[in-house]
């Protein structure tokens, strides 16, 4: 009897089968998954997202985009300009300056370009058809020839005033007179008091000096027709920048050495300054507006996920009995709250900057957003998908295979 030396073949031992993990590209896959199946929930689900996220970007690029046009308008006007008035008048007296004083602060070593205006009280109508009491809330103001040079301002339509027709009955229009006029450029006519001025030139707007574009313009000679006693009412000074406190300090007793109380001194540019802040105080109610939306939109997807969690229980089962540990779950509903928020979180941004683009356009200002605000937004959507998806990924974590294959 033969017996076979053929070697016995060892069972195999039983190998150690770990849990499968997902990859990246199978996560991003699963997150995306509630975009396939349920497209209108999940967009609605995402639009409280958006909306934060937008807001966060529009609140904060329309003030940027404001200051960048401040920026520009400083560059073009310069913030070294002075302005000195009459606070108020001696004995009942209309507030205006002394005759000397142009002269005085011409002495100023870092003096630059020195003009002046006078209130001449005077009443500015389109025809003598309008009765008195209608004014248009329009001054007529004196002034010199170098007013244009001094403010750093410009002719819109005809020419300012010069030799020849400041001695003769022109007028010069501010911007918003000349709108309330109903005048749009040179050769018409307008009365002033009960002499016709002839309309030579329509200033274009003066964003440091809006008393000028509220006034009509007439030479210092012909406004004596009017009553003008040379007394000036304001002094427009342009100083060297490094010495405008220095001048700012002296100029009040420069211009009125008997009573320098009664001379005010300020900086347009300041002044312009403190108006385009009181613009934006509201930004910090927008922004506690944009949490606001950012917390509806996080309550939306939470709850969106929680439904998404009951209507799943029976895949949640199946994955658990094929394998699938509690991380995995965990981290497959996390991710889908991650996706749909920074899906949002995207959409909103897209919004916030066309948003900003539009409003920039329609002032004419350079549209400016903050990359760091770009880059803050998407973060914030991040968290919110975060913090929204915790809840519903530990609550689905937690089904056994046994009780969410049970379930109805």
């Amino acid at each position: 009897m033969s017996v076979s030396t053929r070697p016995r073949t060892k069972a195999s031992a039983p190998r150690d089968v770990g849990p499968t993990r997902l990859t990246p590209a199978d996560l991003l896959l699963l997150g995306l998954s509630p975009l396939r199946t349920r497209p209108m929930r999940a967009v609605l689900s995402a639009l409280g997202i958006s909306i934060g996220i937008a807001t966060l970007v529009v609140v904060t690029g329309i003030p940027a985009s404001s200051r960048a046009a401040l920026m520009e308008e400083f560059a073009a006007l310069g913030t070294n300009l002075l302005r000195a008035e009459a606070a108020t008048g001696m004995n009942d007296e209309p507030a205006s300056l002394p005759p000397e004083s142009i002269a005085m602060v011409e002495r100023i070593g870092p003096a630059g370009d020195v003009s002046a205006v006078a209130n001449t009280h005077a009443v500015v109508r389109r025809s003598d058809r309008i009765p008195d009491s209608e004014t248009s809330g329009l001054t007529v103001l004196a002034t010199g020839l170098t007013l244009l040079d001094t403010l750093n301002g410009r002719v819109r339509s005809g020419v300012f005033l010069n030799e020849a027709t400041a001695r003769f009955p022109a007028v010069v229009l501010g911007d918003v007179a000349a709108a309330r006029l109903g005048i749009t450029g040179p050769d018409a006519q307008v009365r002033i008091n009960d002499t016709w001025f002839t309309v030579v030139g329509v200033l274009a707007p003066l964003p440091l000096a809006p008393e000028v574009e509220r006034s009509a313009l007439v030479g210092w000679e012909a406004a004596k027709v009017l009553g003008f006693d040379g007394r000036p009412t304001v002094l427009y000074l342009r100083a060297d920048e490094p010495a405008i406190d220095d001048v700012r300090a002296v100029l009040p007793q420069t211009i009125h050495p008997q009573q320098p109380a009664q001379v005010r001194v300020s900086r347009p540019s300041d002044a312009l300054t403190a108006k385009r802040l009181t613009e934006n105080t509201f930004s910090a109610l927008v922004l506690g507006l944009a949490g606001v939306a950012l917390l509806v939109g996080g309550i939306g997807v939470a709850n969106t996920m929680v439904i998404s969690v009951l209507e799943r229980k029976r895949e949640i089962g199946l994955r658990r009995a094929l394998g699938a540990h509690r991380g995995q779950i965990r981290t497959q509903s996390l991710t889908e709250s991650v996706v749909l928020c920074v899906l949002g979180g995207v959409a909103g941004v897209v919004l916030g900057l066309a948003g900003t683009a539009g409003y920039a356009y329609a002032h004419d200002w350079p549209a400016v957003v903050p990359v760091e605000v770009v880059l803050a937004g998407l973060g914030a959507a991040v968290v919110t998908g975060v913090v929204a998806g915790v809840y519903p990924a530990v609550r689905a974590s937690r089904l056994t295979p046994t009780e969410a294959l049970a379930a109805p």
